[in-house]
């Protein structure tokens, strides 16, 4: 497999005269936005709003919190599923497509999430709501802003993937306002038309597959033409430069079946099963945990906290990353998330209590971001979407079993989040160890 580093004489002449006239501003920055903007609506209209649709249908005769939380469970697991397939369609294709495709796949599961009334079809429809929602969300995000940035890559994912928290902090309330004033049954379908327009046309007026399909080079760069192929050895087909074929290098473009056979991949992807199932779980109890101290009103601002810092957390973590080693950034976050979810676990007062959402806000903010992160720093961009959809599989599976976890620790140890936030803080360190098993990322040269 060929990486071409031909950027296109036409693209590359269009670089020098904006350079030239003051006007450069790299096409990639209008993908992170478009990308950001779509974050906000696939987060904030899945993920952070499970709790309101299942409260919602756990008020019908047919379905109780069991099985609305098994349903949730069956969400994850599905998008981890169908993230193979994905992975596949954007290596080959239009990630456009695939985008569209899975909006419109998840208006449908919203539109019919409002007549199920058995649980097979309440299972079914998150199933399908799982598949759209990995299709038009993290895999081709991640994907896109790896093949448009390689040197400003970490704050380019982080700036990004901002959305995800913005829909929480945004659409879940309005959501919440929808669903009050009009009714499921009305204000689904309504969110799921909420979803199309949010995802879809920011999609195809400022998203693009690649620096190339525009004749740019990666990261807006302006070298000299670079006009032969540089295979993933190091073999050219005709002279380059000391410069392109030293950049060629840097780029580690590993395969799918050079990555499985690396130490790092699985100690990443392993790690990742604990690391997500503290972090889900933690994120979805938060809400009973402050109720055990707080008020109700209080309890709705104490909630806020984590979202506000896992924005902030996420673009000082952008920043910093490009300043440090990835690795050592990474254990650093997995520490924190250790030991904001211990401190949680205590349950001493009002000020631990949001001291420990803080912390762990700021860990979540960062961890989401690390894992596509220390993929592309590790294996490179040429198959880079098999390899992160495989990992990405592997932590669906602590995500699903986050919550059920230690809502099933919690109905055991006498309806109190000291033991489940224990537990939780149990799987972070566990996904520290394992992530300390996989070793330092190897240079590939």
């Amino acid at each position: 497999m060929f990486l071409f580093y031909d950027a296109g004489m036409h693209g590359w002449k269009n670089q020098k005269m904006n350079q030239a006239n003051g006007k450069q501003m790299y096409y990639g920055w209008k993908v992170v936005a478009a990308i950001l903007t779509l974050l906000t609506f696939t987060s904030g209209l899945s993920f952070y709003n499970h709790a309101i649709y299942l409260n919602a249908l756990a008020t019908q005769p047919a379905f109780n919190v069991s099985t609305a939380s098994a349903a949730v469970s069956i969400f994850f697991l599905s998008g981890g599923i169908a993230g193979l397939w994905v992975a596949k369609w954007i290596r080959d294709h239009d990630p456009r497509i695939c985008i569209t495709i899975g909006a419109l796949i998840c208006f449908l599961s919203l539109w019919l999430l409002a007549y199920v009334s058995t649980n097979w079809q309440l299972f079914l429809v998150y199933a399908l709501f799982g598949t759209g929602f990995s299709s038009s969300s993290l895999i081709p995000a991640t994907t896109l802003i790896t093949r448009w940035f390689r040197r400003k890559r970490a704050i380019a994912l982080a700036t990004a993937s901002t959305g995800l928290s913005l829909g929480g902090v945004i659409l879940t309330p309005l959501s919440v306002l929808l669903v009050d004033s009009l009714g499921f049954t009305v204000a689904a379908p309504i969110l799921g038309v909420v979803y199309v327009l949010g995802v879809v046309p920011v999609t195809w007026i400022w998203v693009r597959s690649d620096p190339e399909s525009m004749g740019l080079n990666i990261d807006g760069r302006i070298d000299e033409p670079r006009l032969a192929a540089i295979d993933v050895y190091g073999a050219t087909t005709e002279p380059v430069s000391p410069k392109a074929k030293h950049e060629a290098s840097q780029q580690k473009n590993i395969t799918f079946g050079q990555a499985r056979r690396d130490r790092f991949f699985w100690g990443v992807s392993l790690a990742y099963i604990f690391v997500m199932m503290a972090q889900v779980g933690g994120i979805a109890h938060q809400y009973g945990l402050a109720r055990e101290i707080l008020t109700e009103a209080q309890t709705a601002l104490a909630i806020a906290i984590l979202p506000i810092a896992s924005i902030v957390g996420r673009l000082v973590g952008g920043w910093l990353v490009d300043r440090m080693s990835i690795r050592m950034f990474s254990i650093a976050m997995m520490v924190l998330q250790a030991l904001s979810l211990s401190l949680l676990s205590g349950g001493f007062n009002v000020i631990t209590l949001c001291g420990g959402l803080a912390l762990f806000g700021l860990s979540v903010g960062n961890l989401l971001m690390l894992q596509p992160l220390l993929i592309s720093d590790a294996f490179g961009v040429s198959d880079y979407a098999r390899i992160f959809s495989v990992s990405n599989l592997m932590s669906s599976c602590g995500t699903a079993a986050g919550p059920a976890l230690l809502g099933f620790v919690y109905a055991t140890s006498n309806n109190l989040y000291t033991m489940p936030y224990a537990v939780a803080a149990a799987a972070a360190v566990l996904g520290l160890v394992l992530f300390l098993s996989g070793g330092k990322i190897k240079k590939q040269l």
